[in-house]
């Protein structure tokens, strides 16, 4: 009651317009349908936003800011409950640069934000890791490299 979740797929096909949805919650839908390129489990989640914009009896007007990392999917969340391009959305970081209000309809509005990436005193060659940098724009793309392979054990590493 405190922390809903719900499983949620966005929409991975030609985001243009009437991205399509599956009526069947994400944890029920079939493997074909979670590999397609519709979103699976918008009713669930739409639902749950239904019900904060509900006080008692009275329909309020609610406000969602959607907040991660740089390329997670944040604005292909939006869209995909829009059901329409609302939103740009790209493979590389920094699509988003702005704060973007999305009217969902009449109670609910959607806050598309740029990627955050909270500063964690870890040296510079670890922000293209968090999503931060986009890769074609590494001065020295040898730094994060070398930061990935000291995090994976060496065995994983070696090739045969």
């Amino acid at each position: 009651a405190e922390f809903p979740t719900v499983a949620f797929k966005a929409c991975t096909q030609q985001q243009s317009r009437n991205l399509k949805q599956s009526r069947l919650p994400a944890v029920t839908a079939p493997e074909d349908v979670l590999a397609g390129g519709a979103c699976v489990g918008a009713d669930c989640l739409l639902r749950v936003l239904a019900n904060y914009s509900r006080s008692g009896e009275v329909k309020t007007t609610i406000t969602v800011g959607v907040v991660g990392y740089p390329n997670v999917g944040k604005s292909s969340l939006i869209n995909s409950l829009k059901r329409s391009r609302a939103c740009g959305v790209g493979a590389a970081p920094g699509v988003t640069k702005c704060l973007q209000a999305v009217q969902l309809d009449r109670h609910i509005q959607l806050l598309d934000c740029p990627g955050v990436v909270l500063e964690t005193g870890t040296p510079p060659a670890a922000a293209p890791l968090r999503g931060a940098l986009a890769p074609q724009r590494l001065r020295d793309p040898l730094s994060p490299a070398a930061a990935i392979l000291r995090r994976c054990p060496p065995e994983q590493v070696g090739g045969e």
